[in-house]
């Protein structure tokens, strides 16, 4: 079992100004290249795990044995939390807002896309240190807004649909310190037909 690093959908400058390209090679091309190859190297101990996807790796932990359990977390952990990332987002030019139907449901599950936005804003901004800040469909399949450290992810609580990378890694050579500005950024590049599509799968 050997994991690999997805391709970007789109060039390293394609979502500048929002995401600066020397950010982009560098959090795509070595960041997560770095969670891959620890993610193989850990697998590598114990040849006999079987075949299984990301997802099925992560949700099951404690199937692991216990010298490369923390390993799998981690780094599998970055491995699924950027693949996704790299997915939910598209340049500027191409950019589509939420289709009526989406609306409809954050309107249903949040009171309205505003409110939605504040809240996933807020998780974004309150998340101490390294993490994440989520959109997902919960066990009730209901839209609900997470964060979750460093590189765990909301697996066990639901269906991630929307994920914001809020390491400093992700956002520190165009932002510095300014996180807020980070997030409202990002809100400029979200692939909302990529978030739609999941919530079907």
């Amino acid at each position: 079992m050997k994991f690999t690093l997805p391709e970007l959908p789109y060039a390293t400058n394609a979502l500048e100004p929002f995401i600066d390209e020397v950010t982009m090679k560098t959090h795509h091309g070595k960041h997560h290249q770095a969670y891959v190859d620890k993610l193989n190297e850990a697998l590598a101990k114990h040849p006999d795990i079987p075949e299984q996807s990301i997802e099925a790796l992560l949700l099951n932990l404690n199937k692991l044995p216990e010298d490369i359990k923390t390993d799998v977390r981690n780094n599998g952990g970055g491995h699924f939390n950027h693949s996704l990332f790299w997915k939910i987002m598209t340049p500027a030019n191409t950019f589509v807002p939420p289709s009526k139907e989406l609306m409809e449901v954050f309107k249903q599950d949040f009171g309205s896309f505003e409110k939605f936005k504040e809240q996933f804003a807020d998780a974004a901004k309150r998340q101490f240190g390294s993490g994440w800040a989520w959109l997902i469909i919960d066990k009730d399949g209901k839209l609900k807004v997470t964060s979750t450290p460093n590189q765990d992810t909301p697996l066990l609580e639901g269906v991630p649909l929307l994920g914001l990378d809020v390491w400093e890694h992700a956002y520190y050579l165009n932002y510095l310190n300014r996180r807020p500005d980070y997030i409202e950024a990002f809100f400029s590049i979200i692939n909302w037909k990529v978030v739609e599509s999941l919530i079907g799968e």
